[in-house]
């Protein structure tokens, strides 16, 4: 008897409803994905059990580093543009738009307001040796018994957008009395409600 011949038939997949999905998804995870910008200055964040996230957006972020040294960031260029916009009138800076655009894309700042026109003025790689220098960071002192740089920039910053939220992210080493005078100089402006950010604390940290 013969054998019976099983006709063989091609097998196709129609892979364009996958490959649909999948621009789709690469779409959706390019727009709506924030860039990291990459701070000059590193801050190691002590460990903690708190599970409380820091907002994503709308946030001015405090950095306090090892040294003490204060720096300021916002995640909204559109709401840096307008904040230096408003420091440059309220302080009489005397900056270029082109001086602003500048300080609009940096990624923190940390400088005496009196030295920003020509620390802006810098190309970005001197602008990084600035910022990481010794005479680096925003001063805490009063000016003329009135508001402090840093409660200057604070204040304008809210004035700029009013949903603002303020996040410090201090060193592991930072000096406790530095932390507790940036806090001080919240608390005379009666913001007495900020994020801390930490590291969240494992088994191995115990």
């Amino acid at each position: 008897m013969g054998k019976l011949k099983i006709k063989k038939s091609d097998v196709w997949i129609d892979m364009t409803p996958m490959s649909d999905v999948m621009v789709l998804l690469l779409t959706f995870f390019m727009l709506t994905s924030t860039f990291v910008k990459n701070e000059p200055v590193k801050v190691n964040q002590p460990s903690s059990v708190s599970e409380i996230k820091v907002p994503e957006k709308d946030v001015l972020n405090i950095l306090v580093d090892n040294q003490g040294k204060v720096f300021m960031s916002m995640d909204n260029q559109s709401d840096m543009l307008a904040l230096i916009q408003k420091v440059n009138e309220t302080s009489n800076l005397g900056l270029t738009g082109l001086e602003m655009k500048k300080f609009q894309t940096d990624p923190l700042w940390g400088i005496r307001m009196g030295s920003l026109k020509g620390y802006l003025s810098l190309p970005q790689e001197k602008m990084t040796e600035v910022i990481t220098g010794s005479e680096a960071g925003v001063p805490l002192d009063s000016i003329d018994g009135g508001k402090s740089e840093f409660q200057l920039w604070v204040t304008e910053a809210l004035n700029v957008n009013e949903d603002i939220k303020i996040a410090i992210k201090a060193d592991a080493a930072t000096p406790y009395q530095r932390i507790k005078k940036v806090m001080s100089e919240l608390q005379d402006m009666n913001q007495n409600r900020y994020y801390l950010i930490t590291s969240l604390k494992t088994g191995e940290d115990k």
